[in-house]
């Protein structure tokens, strides 16, 4: 059945200030975000961020893992990933604060914003002058958050922040989703690898798979590899690690 018009509005639908729109807009996002790579994921989330958040000029994802280790996972130019490291650098910055203590941040002109004061200066440097930040995700330790930076002070609206919320939104589900499918391939991958390590010692040394099985357990507890490890190395070279 054709999808031609799937998650338009009906022909009778009058939404005001646009927000149909905005509704077909996220609607596409949905389906143009369902990638298998997260990487990929991360890429199109900026680019469309700056595309659909009124204001954007570029856009970034920071990342934490454990609550310690911060990086920015995807950029639209290499001026966030520069703003986004001085915030590293000085512990301090919209970005952190949306990541650690509340889900948005916005600011208006960093020649006028008081908080942050080692940060905010080296932002003003690189001629960023207005920033929203928006919490992505928490998953136990990891935190992820969406920043948007645009040259011109006053750049993003209380519009802006309503956009910036649905969007996060949709992008939070669209990395969750790739990550899951990234994760079963994952599995499915060991799953196969161990398999066919199982398969060369039950011939190599006729014995069971419980026994096979065992004989790779015993490889990765002696040399403190992981087991998929062991059974790669086994597959690629025909040796069995000792």
């Amino acid at each position: 059945m054709p999808d031609e018009g799937r998650g338009q509005p009906s022909a009778s639908y009058r939404s005001p200030d646009g927000r149909n729109v905005l509704a077909m807009r996220l609607s596409e996002l949905a389906r143009e975000l369902q990638a298998d790579d997260p990487e990929q994921t991360l890429h199109d989330i900026v680019v469309a961020a700056v595309e659909t958040v009124p204001g954007a000029v570029h856009a970034g994802i920071s990342e934490v893992e454990s609550r310690r280790e911060v990086h920015t996972a995807a950029a639209t130019d290499d001026l966030v990933r520069g703003v986004d490291q001085a915030q590293y650098d000085t512990a301090e910055g919209p970005c952190l604060t949306a990541l650690f203590d509340q889900r948005t941040i916005r600011v208006a002109d960093t020649e006028a914003e008081s908080r942050w004061p080692t940060f905010i200066g080296k932002a003003a440097d690189l001629g960023v002058r207005s920033m929203l930040s928006f919490q992505l995700y928490v998953a136990r330790d990891n935190l992820g958050a969406l920043n948007l930076y645009a040259w011109e002070p006053h750049a993003f609206s209380d519009e802006s922040e309503d956009v910036g919320l649905l969007f996060a939104a949709h992008a939070a589900v669209a990395m969750a989703d790739a990550r899951k499918v990234q994760q079963l391939s994952l599995a499915v991958s060991a799953r196969d690898l161990i398999g066919q390590a199982k398969g060369i010692l039950m011939e190599r040394h006729k014995v069971t798979g419980d026994q096979a099985f065992a004989l790779l357990v015993r490889a990765s507890q002696h040399t403190n590899v992981k087991l998929v490890e062991i059974a790669r190395e086994l597959t690629e070279t025909g040796e069995l690690a000792r």
